[in-house]
């Protein structure tokens, strides 16, 4: 004889469900342009000087005098007599006949 097994009617579980992602990357460019001047100042500074310069000029005055005869030097401040011939162009300085600061 032959054993057959016994047979059942097959149990039917609800359907086990699986999903899977599959990922696709796209890139999408966005430009943000962006731009730096670069300014360059130069001042210019005029400074103005203005030197300035003194000087002294010593004027220095001679009188020659002819006296007549033999006599006495006249002294300081003394009035010439006849005969005394000053140079031209050149005055008695007071104080000061011959001219010695």
């Amino acid at each position: 004889m032959n054993c057959r097994p016994n047979m059942m009617a097959p149990i039917v579980h609800p359907t086990k469900c699986c999903v899977q992602h599959h990922y696709q990357t796209t890139i999408v460019p966005h430009i943000h342009p962006s731009h730096t001047t670069h300014v360059n100042h130069h001042m210019y500074q005029h400074n103005h000087y203005f030197p300035h310069t003194e000087s002294v000029v010593n004027e220095v005055s001679n009188q020659h005098f002819v006296s007549p005869g033999p006599g006495p030097m006249p002294g300081l401040g003394a009035v010439p007599g006849p005969g005394v011939m000053p140079s031209p162009g050149f005055g008695p300085m007071p104080g000061n006949m011959f001219g010695r600061k």
